[in-house]
C-alpha cells in the first residue's frame, strides 16, 4: 500500500480496524466506574473485598485471552483478518449483554470469559495493520491502535460514570448495541488484508505462545528480549484499569462521575500521545528513546499515587499528564518486533505477544489487587492505598531494563537490519 495515498478502501478498513478495538475498550473503560458499585451491590462485601472479586475477573479475562491469542492469530494467518475481527464484535455483543443482566458474580466470571476469549482479536488487529503499512510506518501506524485504547478511554469511564447516575447496568447494554452496530458497519466495509498466497497452514500445535515464541526466537532471538520486556511492562500497566477506581474511592472518597471524568483524562492523554504525538516523537528520537522516556514517565507518575494524601487528590491530575507519555511504549517495540520477522509470520508474532502480554495480565490484577487490600482493610499495619502504583512504578523500571539488554543485541545482530535510531544519543 502506498502509505503517503491510500486508497478509499484501505482507509475504511483502517477505520474499522481502529473502531474494533475502540469498542473493546469502551465497553471496558464503561464498566470502570461502575464496577465497584456493582461488585459491592451483588456481594455486599467492601471496596477492599470487591477490588479482589475484581482482580479475579480480570484474571479470567486475561486468561481466556493467553490460551486463545495464540490462536486467533493462527486462524488470521490461515483463514485472513476479516472473519476474526467480524466475530469478535459479535461475541463483544453478548459479553456486554450478558454483564447488564448480571444477577450473580458468576454471570460476571461467564461474560469476562466470553468478552477475553473475542478480546484475543488485538492480535489479528495489529496483524491487520502489519499487513497494511511498510515497514518504517509501522511503528506510528501500530499508535493507531493505541490511539483507539485512549479514546476508548476517554468515551467509556465518561459515559460510564453519566449513565451509571441513571443505572449502574446501562453502560453495559449501550456497549452491546455499539459493538452490534461496528459489526454491521464492517460487514460491509472491511476488505481483507492478507492475501491467500501469504496463508499458511493452520498449526494447533504452534497455536500457543510458547511454541509460536520459540519458532520465532529461532528466527530472530532479538523477538524474545523485546516480548519479555513488553510482557513486564504489561504487569505494570494494568494497574490503572484494575486498581484506580477502587483506589480513587478508597483514598478520596471520589463518586463514580468523578472516577469516571478521570479516567476520561487518561484517556485523553493516552490518545494524544499514541494518536499524533508518537507521529512527531518517534521518526526524531527513535524507538529506543521512546521506551526510555515511556518507562520514566510511568514510576514518575506513580509516585504522585503513593504520597496522595486524603485531600490531595488534586495531585491525581497532575500525575495523568506527566505518565501519559508511557504511551509510547507499546507502539515502539511493536514496531522493532514486527520489522524483525517475516511478512508470513506477522500474524504468529502478534498472537504470541498478545498472548505474553495476557500472562502479565493474569498475574497483575490479582497481585495489584492483594496488595490493594492489604494495605486498605480494616486492621492493616500500614494504611497506604497507593501501594500498588508504587509496585508497577518499579516494575516498569524492571521492564525498561529487559528492553534495553535486547536493544543492544538489536544493535549488533547480523540477523536484521539495525534500527532507524541505532546511533541516536542515549537520553
Amino acid at each position: 500500500m502506498d502509505d503517503s495515498h491510500p486508497t478509499p478502501a484501505a482507509k475504511s478498513s483502517l477505520v474499522f480496524v481502529f473502531l474494533v478495538v475502540l469498542i473493546d475498550m469502551l465497553g471496558f473503560g464503561i464498566i470502570m466506574p461502575v464496577l465497584p458499585k456493582l461488585i459491592t451491590s451483588i456481594t455486599g462485601d467492601t471496596l477492599s473485598g470487591a477490588a479482589v472479586y475484581a482482580g479475579w475477573l480480570a484474571f479470567a479475562y486475561a486468561a481466556m485471552q493467553f490460551v486463545f491469542g495464540p490462536i486467533i492469530g493462527n486462524l488470521s494467518d490461515r483463514f485472513g483478518r476479516r472473519p476474526v475481527l467480524l466475530g469478535a464484535l459479535g461475541g463483544y455483543a453478548i459479553a456486554y449483554m450478558l454483564m447488564g443482566f448480571s444477577a450473580s458474580i458468576l454471570w460476571l466470571f461467564a461474560a469476562r470469559i466470553i468478552a477475553g476469549v473475542m478480546g484475543a482479536s488485538f492480535s489479528t488487529a495489529y496483524a491487520y495493520i502489519a499487513d497494511i503499512s511498510p515497514p518504517e510506518k509501522r511503528a506510528q501506524n501500530f499508535g493507531l491502535i493505541g490511539a483507539a485504547f485512549g479514546l476508548g478511554f476517554i468515551i467509556g469511564p465518561a459515559v460510564g460514570g453519566i449513565l451509571g447516575e441513571y443505572g449502574t447496568r446501562l453502560p453495559f447494554f449501550a456497549a452491546a448495541a455499539l459493538a452490534a452496530l461496528n459489526l454491521v458497519f464492517g460487514f460491509f466495509m472491511l476488505k481483507e488484508s492478507h492475501p491467500p498466497e501469504k496463508r499458511r497452514p493452520f498449526d494447533i500445535a504452534r497455536a500457543n505462545a510458547v511454541v509460536a515464541l520459540r519458532g520465532l526466537h529461532g528466527q530472530n532471538k532479538i523477538v524474545f528480549w523485546y516480548a519479555t520486556a513488553l510482557t513486564v511492562w504489561m504487569t505494570a500497566h494494568v494497574v490503572y484499569p484494575i486498581i484506580f477506581a477502587f483506589y480513587a474511592m478508597e483514598a478520596f472518597g471520589w463518586s463514580e462521575w468523578t472516577v469516571g471524568m478521570a479516567l476520561a483524562c487518561v484517556g485523553l492523554g493516552a490518545a494524544i500521545v499514541q494518536g499524533l504525538l508518537i507521529r512527531v516523537l518517534i521518526p526524531r528520537i527513535g524507538e529506543r528513546n521512546a521506551v526510555i522516556i515511556a518507562a520514566l514517565s510511568m514510576a514518575i507518575s506513580s509516585v504522585f499515587y503513593v504520597v496522595a494524601g486524603p485531600d490531595q487528590g488534586w495531585l491525581i491530575f497532575l500525575a495523568i499528564p506527566v505518565g501519559s507519555l508511557q504511551g509510547l511504549f507499546q507502539p515502539s517495540i511493536n514496531g522493532l518486533m514486527s520489522n524483525a520477522v517475516s511478512d508470513e509470520t506477522q500474524g504468529e508474532l502478534q498472537g504470541a505477544v498478545a498472548s505474553l502480554q495476557s500472562m502479565a495480565s493474569v498475574i497483575g490484577p490479582p497481585l495489584f489487587a492483594a496488595v490493594f487490600a492489604a494495605f486498605t482493610v480494616a486492621g492493616s499495619i500500614y494504611y497506604l492505598p497507593g501501594a500498588p502504583f508504587g509496585l508497577a512504578g518499579f516494575v516498569s523500571l524492571v521492564a525498561l531494563a529487559i528492553f534495553l539488554r535486547g536493544y543492544a543485541l538489536h544493535c549488533t545482530s547480523d540477523e536484521v537490519e539495525p534500527p532507524a535510531d541505532a546511533k541516536t544519543t542515549a537520553l
